[in-house]
């Protein structure tokens, strides 16, 4: 099972479906929200390149980007390709 991250707060309407795409595909991820903890903020800010956008999306380490750039990813194909599913 893939590792997924999902940088969030409580009041983003992207973090949602976000969450609501990758549960309806069956899949988990672990959910660090930014708004009840700083330091994890900055975290997301570095890792991220500086984006400070919510969600912010990571599969295997991988930043993928925000809710557009995940929808982008899996209509392309690229999102089963980095779930280690055949495309």
């Amino acid at each position: 099972m893939p590792k997924i991250e999902v940088y969030s707060t409580a009041v983003c309407p992207y973090c949602v479906v976000t969450k609501n795409l990758l549960k309806a595909k069956g899949l988990s991820w672990e959910e660090v929200r930014v708004d009840t903890d700083l330091a994890q903020r900055d975290i997301m800010l570095a890792r991220s390149g500086g984006r400070r956008s919510v969600p912010q999306i990571f599969i295997n380490n991988q930043h993928v980007g925000g809710y557009d750039d995940l929808v982008a990813a899996d209509r392309s194909g690229k999102l089963a390709q980095w779930l280690g599913e055949v495309a």
